[in-house]
């Protein structure tokens, strides 16, 4: 599939949107993204020890009493500003990001803790346009059978996993886990100067799929992780469109809990 084709499927969503718990924003999206060969590795992680790194501006969403960490190490493909096609160069590069979840104004959204990617251009770019925590690392992917093997290194943070789908796909239902911790439609950041600002995206239902993974190294957290085993999830592919940034109405909102 070619990055023209890519871009169709990101312009297509937003007919898709009975699944969104809140209308599409106005005015028009601005950029388009493919994502693939995603892993959704998600931690429990007490409330208090994310509350010590986590802006006092953002309340930290809990599910069953626990707050999660997450690491989703995945492929961006056919990056392209809306009304121009996916360039040769620079529309192609490895993402991986850490994050937790907080909820604003009864939005939920993603907050993140890092985002690192193998292009120059990209992080520079969103740390102007979305002042998101962006890093450049050394990335590489393979791919072996069905089996996914994915590297990043940045001074002394480490990500290596293998990593393969072990289900069939499947809609998250509201108000499980799965759905609590995929099916968010809004990213916040804190402004020096503007306070908590947003931007929202949109896509369809995640196809997560039950998933297999070998974590060989990690050091991406900004907290101590528990020993347990993650909670693993695969995707293979997403298509998304985003939003340009706003500002966030200024009432915090109270710490939500789910199930």
């Amino acid at each position: 599939m070619g990055r023209r084709s890519r871009a169709g499927g990101q312009a297509a969503t937003t007919g898709f949107t009975a699944h969104r718990p809140w209308p599409l924003p106005r005015g028009p999206w601005v950029m388009g993204q493919t994502w693939e060969h995603l892993l959704f590795v998600h931690w429990t992680v007490e409330p208090d020890v994310l509350r010590s790194v986590v802006p006092p501006q953002l309340p930290i969403d809990t599910f069953g009493g626990s707050a999660w960490l997450g690491i989703v190490p995945f492929e961006v493909r056919a990056l392209h500003l809306r009304a121009t096609p996916p360039l040769p160069v620079g529309s192609r590069f490895l993402e991986l990001n850490v994050r937790t979840y907080t909820t604003i104004a009864d939005r939920p959204g993603i907050y993140f803790f890092s985002l690192d990617a193998g292009s120059r251009l990209a992080v520079a770019a969103a740390r102007r346009t979305y002042r998101l925590p962006y890093f450049h690392a050394r990335m590489a992917i393979a791919r072996d059978g069905a089996w996914v093997r994915y590297c990043s290194r940045r001074d002394d943070t480490r990500w290596h996993a293998e990593y393969r789908p072990a289900g069939a796909p499947f809609n998250a239902a509201p108000g499980t886990l799965e759905h609590f911790l995929t099916e968010r439609y809004r990213l916040y950041t804190v402004h020096p100067r503007h306070g908590v600002m947003h931007a929202d995206i949109h896509h369809r239902p995640w196809p997560l799929q039950p998933a297999e993974a070998r974590i060989l190294e990690n050091t991406m957290a900004s907290v101590e992780l528990p020993g347990s085993e993650p909670l693993v999830h695969f995707a293979a592919r997403q298509d998304v469109v985003v939003w340009r940034p706003r500002r966030t109405p200024s009432e915090r909102a109270d710490e939500h809990r789910f199930a």
